[in-house]
């Protein structure tokens, strides 16, 4: 590693997306609320479907697993963001640089992965539903979730071996809100002409790959929906598709716009603005669009709610 002008007692500094003038004090304190609800919600959706034995199908499984994903991956930028802009200090060591890089780089690729598991879930359940207890049995499920971390944690340990093996110069100053990976390069002194190349091929791998299963699985979808004699079955095929469906198109674009566009062709401002959406508002929109659009997790939501209120008047 190209230690000769940063060790591990070197900081950063995160130069952040807002200042303290009006207009961004209402956006910090919203984003601040965005995280409340992020967090409240993907714990309330991790618990919901460990305690009611009604959730425990592969579905659901999944599901909780794409909520703490996304529990960890806004736990990864927020509060440090949150800590800077209210402590007024932008700094953050190369260690905490490296751990923000490999967690935001691991989860999101655990992600990709877990959407394409969903999919096919869907695919096995709509399509060839007398088999789905055997093609998507508790071994393969949880099969299938413990792959997408790895292959995500695989993924950051790639890039950050290779982002911390650069020698940076100039005033360290990153231009972004956390250690992004792009903003990063920015500020090496080195070539990373090899490297941009190395995160292009990584992409492919992890948002072209899992986006190819996705829409080879809802084609097939989408085809024995339309083959559907019965209304209702119909409806409910399409509720449930549509909602991972959105959940897809709002992560997969973002991503595809951050990570596949060559280091000259960026802004900071537009990176800025689209990591926001994705790493704040999507943890966020997640358990909504799941949790208001299957009866099932609002089912088992009122189920725990009615208890609550049970145990309240019994008291």
């Amino acid at each position: 590693m190209a230690w000769e002008n940063q060790t591990l007692n070197s900081d950063f500094i995160l130069l952040g997306i807002f200042n303290h003038s009006p207009t961004h004090i209402f956006l910090f304190s919203l984003v601040l609320g965005i995280f409340t609800v992020a967090f409240m919600g993907n714990t309330a959706m991790v618990l919901l479907i460990y305690l009611d034995t009604q959730l425990h199908m592969p579905m659901y499984f999944l599901l909780s697993q794409l909520s703490l994903m996304d529990l960890m991956l806004i736990c990864t930028t927020v509060p440090k963001m949150a800590f800077n802009y209210l402590s007024g200090k932008k700094s953050i060591s190369l260690a905490g640089c490296g751990a923000q890089i490999f967690l935001y780089v691991s989860l999101l690729g655990a992600e990709c992965f877990l959407l394409a598991a969903m999919a096919y879930d869907r695919y096995v359940a709509i399509c060839h539903p007398l088999r789905y207890s055997v093609l998507m049995s508790q071994k393969t499920c949880g099969l299938m979730a413990v792959s997408s971390w790895i292959f995500g944690s695989l993924d950051g340990i790639i890039v950050i071996a290779v982002a911390l093996s650069f020698s940076y110069c100039s005033a360290w100053e990153i231009p972004h809100f956390f250690c992004d990976v792009p903003a990063l390069l920015t500020l090496s002194c080195t070539n990373t002409l090899l490297f941009e190349r190395l995160m292009f091929i990584c992409c492919v791998i992890m948002l072209l790959l899992p986006v190819a299963v996705i829409i080879a699985s809802y084609t097939h979808v989408i085809l024995a929906v339309i083959r559907m004699g019965s209304g209702e079955g119909r409806r409910k095929a399409f509720t449930t598709c549509s909602s991972h469906l959105m959940v897809v198109g709002m992560y997969y674009g973002a991503a595809m716009f951050i990570y596949m566009r060559p280091v000259s062709d960026r802004s900071p401002t537009q990176d800025k603005m689209v990591s926001a959406f994705y790493t704040i508002l999507t943890p966020m929109l997640n358990p909504l669009i799941y949790s208001l659009r299957n009866k099932e997790v609002a089912r088992a939501f009122m189920k725990v709610l009615g208890k609550g209120k049970s145990g309240e008047q019994i008291a």
